[in-house]
């Protein structure tokens, strides 16, 4: 098997508030299944997760902010770690990601270790 290197796929969407998805929009919501398993099932998959609602921003001047930053009126609403080849190959993977399917959009960025 050829040597791979891990990137993350940084996930944003759009929030609606109070927002009910349709019939069509929760099936849509079946494909992350498929997706996620299709990457798990190649072994391409490391790991994901997807975010939760609350949060709270810290400042560098140590001031909070209840709530999500959000950039663009887009939020990050998770993330997942997979193997790739390299930069391109990652790339490739994410054209499949159903958040693209919602006007979403798909970060890739490679990871570097850190060393304790």
């Amino acid at each position: 098997m050829k040597e791979t290197k891990e990137f993350m796929m940084i996930f944003r969407y759009t929030p609606k508030a109070d927002y009910q998805p349709t019939k069509e929009e929760l099936e849509q919501q079946q494909q992350w299944g498929g997706f996620i398993g299709q990457l798990a099932i190649s072994e391409k998959l490391v790991s994901t997760h997807r975010l939760g609602d609350d949060g709270t921003l810290i400042s560098s001047d140590l001031t909070t902010t209840p709530g999500m930053y959000s950039a663009d009126g887009m939020i990050v609403g998770g993330n997942m770690i997979v193997r790739a080849q390299n930069l391109d190959d990652a790339s490739e993977m994410a054209k499949a990601c159903p958040i693209l399917n919602i006007g979403g959009s798909v970060e890739i960025r490679s990871i570097t270790p850190m060393e304790p």
